[in-house]
């Protein structure tokens, strides 16, 4: 019982501290003159159950130099196995990370207009965890008592080592 209230209680004080998205706009580590278009801005993540979407963006000024758009999402699933039986005892707490990914090429187009569609990654649910999760005994029965997102967004152009626009949450 103790371990239980303990998980729960980290649990409780991570999302307490969970915070807004982080957004970086770097037009340093794109091609000289690159800006979001007119009616543009930097691309805004939310997250639905454990779904994140990326709004899309213009950005002009790249001439022909392409880019990567990659989301990446991340479910830390953490539970415990429990014993059953007369006391159902706890036995194995238990934390993994799963990483959903999803990168597209973007080619600009005419005039050195980048076009960046919306994104959308899922990231896993507990249900699908505990799909394909088992404890160390065939005899224990897993529970899931916090699946915490987390993701990246990031946009870079060919030839650059680090990203123009990165969000995290």
């Amino acid at each position: 019982m103790r371990r239980v209230f303990l998980i729960t209680a980290l649990t409780v004080a991570m999302l307490g501290f969970a915070s807004a998205a982080q957004a970086a706009v770097n037009f340093a580590n794109a091609p000289q003159g690159a800006h979001f278009a007119k009616g543009s801005a930097e691309p805004v993540c939310t997250i639905s159950g454990t779904t994140v979407t990326c709004t899309g963006t213009s950005i002009e000024g790249v001439g022909h130099t392409n880019a990567t758009v990659e989301l990446s999402v991340t479910s830390t699933i953490s539970g415990v196995c429990h014993n059953p039986g007369v006391n159902s005892k706890v036995v194995e707490p238990f934390s993994e990370s799963v990483t959903t990914s999803t990168s597209s090429e973007l080619t600009s187009t005419k005039n050195g207009r980048l076009v960046v569609p919306a994104q959308t990654t899922t990231g896993t649910s507990s249900e699908d965890f505990l799909a394909t999760f088992s404890c160390p005994s065939a005899n224990w029965t897993p529970e899931v008592t916090s699946n915490v997102l987390s993701f990246e967004y990031t946009l870079t152009f060919e030839g650059f080592t680090e990203p123009a626009i990165r969000i995290t949450g």
